[in-house]
């Protein structure tokens, strides 16, 4: 079984430690104590929220650009424009995820992509790959 800290299931969900605290205070979350004698979140136990988080919420309420098929989607804000003579290198934050795409400097002057505008950055790959952290153990 894989537990994490308060603060490490609070990163996972994008979330403050405290909204996990409460969470747990809820009973939406259950949190154990540890060998070590600290509050613990089995991993399992992330999921539900993980999906419901992932189903926009908020987000797809507020902006609807958040919602639509394709699964690799990120929403979020433009924060850096770098044009040169043909390209463009366009820098989306979203949560705690940076993205980084490379487009014509036309279809950037076209979509009038500037700083703190509200953007959504698909991903397309033949290719995915997993890894695990190091000191993770299957």
């Amino acid at each position: 079984m894989t537990h994490f800290r308060i603060s490490e299931a609070a990163a996972l969900l994008g979330v403050s430690d405290d909204t996990v605290r409460r969470w747990a205070d809820q009973g939406r979350l259950a949190v154990t104590r540890g060998p070590n004698g600290m509050q613990v979140v089995e991993g399992t136990e992330l999921l539900p929220l993980m999906e419901e988080l992932a189903s926009g919420g908020a987000l797809a309420e507020a902006f609807p650009l958040a919602r639509a098929s394709a699964r690799n989607r990120f929403v979020g804000l433009v924060t850096r424009v770098q044009r040169d003579g043909v390209m463009a290198q366009v820098d989306l934050q979203a949560g705690p995820f940076r993205i980084v795409s490379l487009m014509s400097r036309e279809a950037a002057d076209e979509l009038g992509l500037e700083p703190g505008m509200l953007a959504a950055a698909s991903a397309k790959a033949t290719t995915v790959s997993i890894e695990l952290p190091p000191g993770v153990e299957a």
